[in-house]
């Protein structure tokens, strides 16, 4: 069982300072090109999925949250207001209702509907420091979010597609879920009182869970306040669960900031607003890949996805001709030279590079490199440009198994 707080710092992923404050982590070099990584695949998905990338500022008046509702049903887990020029703003615990503000920026005919919106953005809550622990509670997030604003008769479709993406983004990062949640809202106030729209809003959502076939189970009092929401449920080595991504229908928000289309009849009508989050907080993702691989990540994934290994200095030169050959495929490969001891003890301390290219002189005279694989196997020396192709193939498929 691995303790991502643990492991992410002995493999200097990321860490955390009193001075800088509790929740507030910090990324490494190594952990901030596994998050970049991570980022920037997410954001592909995300635009041949057919979403366009947006970016809204971390701050916004109180009067924004008011609207939407954050104020009277969330004010809790927000940070206090900060006064600034006669007006209140507030670090945002949401990107959604800046999304809806941006959507309600132009007018929008049926034609351009179904409108998905995403963005990676900061977002801030006020967590309480018993319950923060190394990436998995932090006040600072970084969230994958996205919103699509739809027509009535789109919802399910465009919802089910989302639980689609997801499935398929698990299986690029060799997760699983540990089960599919149904989060419905429970007893007390914090919860929009709109009996019908909490209905309508449950039906779809369950015909989508119907219609995917995976197994899930109905938790009352885990809805967001504005509805109902399918939650992705990930567990650590000890069993401990988290959500990780979610669908969420909403039919609360669009109606709080007016939200507008003109229908087919020339009409407006209102749209429903579909919140989506792949892989949630990028923070919380990160700590469970810690987990899943024991800092070993797939190959397209890895801080360092090529280990150099030169045998003595004399193949040092040879060693960053290949280095830099590398860097130009979009490779991250490190040289771990005579300097740092014995061959063998390099290849130890490499050990979780998803791949080892060692060459002595025989491989240099050749243009050659005898690659050994994560985990212990070796291959013959090969030609070093055929050797660079095959990983980058690799890489540029988000392969999880280690196959040359």
């Amino acid at each position: 069982m691995h303790d991502h707080r643990k492991l992410g710092r002995e493999l200097g992923l990321f860490d955390t300072d009193p001075l800088i404050g509790a929740g507030l982590p910090y990324w490494l070099p190594d952990g901030a090109a596994v998050r970049h990584t991570l980022e920037e695949y997410v954001r592909t998905a995300e635009r041949r999925a057919g979403y366009r990338h947006v970016y809204s500022p971390v701050l916004g008046k109180r009067e924004l949250y008011e609207i939407s509702g954050h104020w009277s049903h969330y004010s809790d887990d927000m940070f206090p207001p900060m006064d600034l020029g006669g007006e209140q703003v507030v670090l945002r615990p949401s990107l959604c209702p800046h999304h809806a503000v941006i959507y309600r920026s132009r007018a929008h005919s049926y034609r351009e509907l179904p409108l998905r919106m995403a963005e990676l953005g900061g977002m801030y809550r006020s967590e309480l420091s018993g319950v923060l622990g190394g990436l998995t509670r932090v006040r600072s997030i970084q969230l994958n979010d996205a919103h699509i604003f739809c027509t009535p008769d789109q919802v399910a479709e465009e919802a089910s597609a989302a639980l689609e993406l997801i499935g398929a983004v698990y299986r690029a990062l060799g997760i699983s879920p540990a089960r599919y949640r149904l989060s419905l809202p429970g007893p007390g106030g914090k919860y929009v009182d709109d009996p019908g729209m909490w209905l309508k809003s449950t039906a779809l959502l369950t015909e989508v869970l119907d219609r995917s076939g995976v197994p899930y189970e109905a938790a009352e009092g885990e809805a967001a306040f504005y509805g109902p929401k399918i939650d992705v449920q990930v567990a650590d080595g000890a069993g401990r669960e988290s959500t990780l991504s979610t669908v969420q229908i909403d039919f609360h928000q669009p109606g709080r900031f007016d939200l507008r289309y003109i229908g087919r009849d020339g009409a407006k009508h209102r749209p429903v607003m579909i919140h989506r989050s792949i892989i949630g907080s990028v923070e919380r993702a990160v700590a469970h890949l810690i987990e899943v691989h024991g800092g070993a990540f797939p190959a397209w994934l890895a801080p360092t996805q090529l280990a150099i290994l030169p045998i003595s200095d004399a193949e040092l030169p040879d060693a960053e001709a290949f280095a830099r050959k590398c860097t130009d495929l979009g490779l991250r490969a490190e040289i771990a030279g005579p300097e740092r001891g014995t061959l063998g003890a390099r290849i130890r301390e490499a050990r979780l590079a998803p791949c080892q290219a060692v060459i002595g002189a025989r491989e240099a005279a050749e243009g050659q490199v005898a690659l050994r694989l994560r985990g212990g196997t070796r291959l013959e020396p090969q030609p070093a440009d055929g050797v660079l192709a095959r990983i980058a193939g690799l890489v540029d498929a988000h392969a999880v198994e280690l196959r040359l």
